[in-house]
């Protein structure tokens, strides 16, 4: 995700802060907001895809998706 874009997420949190968002400024952070999320979901794809955690019995278990 581009920084200026990141940039623009931490603005309008800011922003929020001091006072309540137009109904635009809203859905402009949230739109951001997921895209970010799209972005990191996208680029721990591949180590999660490969990530095998070790149960109890010392066996080697495929990583569920729950959240990405």
């Amino acid at each position: 995700m581009e920084q200026h874009k990141i940039d623009r997420i931490s603005e309008l949190s800011r922003l929020s802060r001091e006072r309540a968002l137009t109904a635009e400024e809203a859905a402009e952070r949230e739109a951001l907001r997921g895209e970010y999320r799209a972005s990191v979901r996208q680029s721990l794809q591949a180590h999660l895809d490969n990530t095998y955690p070790v149960n109890g019995q010392g066996e080697k278990q495929k990583l569920r998706r729950k959240w990405w």
